[in-house]
């Protein structure tokens, strides 16, 4: 994560689409981001996901502030778009209260790396992550 990871913050965002090779290679043009990639495997074979890295001094690769990933894989249930990630103290009581509150969930609560995450829209159809510190 490349921000703070502390309840209520945003800690992470990634873009997930059907095409994740082109989508990275528009944002190094536009926004001058370096990439590295990220292994990843499904059903149907590996592939890779990327971090993309702020520009660094001296030629050197800067710290990664997003990711770009494919609509496949872990990320197969999530819509095609940015998506933020706020940390919250418990993933799966955010998920429940978020129902309580009109919204749905639209993935998880499940284990995604070392955290708990789940993929949440509001009422007002706007779409989040939830991830535990």
């Amino acid at each position: 994560m490349s921000l703070p990871n502390s309840v209520g913050h945003i800690t992470w965002h990634d873009y997930t689409t059907e095409d994740a090779s082109r989508l990275r290679d528009f944002y190094k043009g536009v926004a001058g981001w370096e990439t590295s990639d990220v292994a990843m495997s499904d059903a149907a074979g590996a592939y890779a996901d990327y971090c993309m890295h702020a520009p660094g001094a001296d030629g050197k690769r800067g710290p990664v502030v997003a990711g770009v990933c494919h609509a496949r894989g872990p990320n197969a249930k999530l819509p095609s778009q940015w998506l933020m990630y706020i940390t919250v103290a418990d993933v799966a009581a955010s998920a429940k209260r978020c129902v309580e509150l009109g919204g749905k969930l639209l993935d998880g609560p499940r284990k995604m790396g070392g955290q708990m995450f789940c993929a949440i829209q509001d009422p007002g159809g706007a779409v989040c992550a939830l991830v535990s510190p």
